[in-house]
């Protein structure tokens, strides 16, 4: 079975609003681009971090 989906969505959300916050310094559309980052790096680190402390 995979890890918890709902950690996978909290690092999604915590990564997302992080990287808007970084991007949000130049402009919208950089702030966009690195939320899709953060999103996409938080969605691993919560999945990683599931597979590695729950299982």
């Amino acid at each position: 079975m995979g890890p918890p989906r709902i950690l996978m969505l909290i690092g999604a959300t915590l990564g997302g609003a992080v990287g808007w916050w970084i991007g949000a310094w130049v402009g919208d559309g950089t702030a966009f681009f690195v939320s899709v980052v953060g999103t996409a790096a938080g969605t691993y680190a919560g999945g990683r971090f599931a597979r590695r402390y729950l299982q």
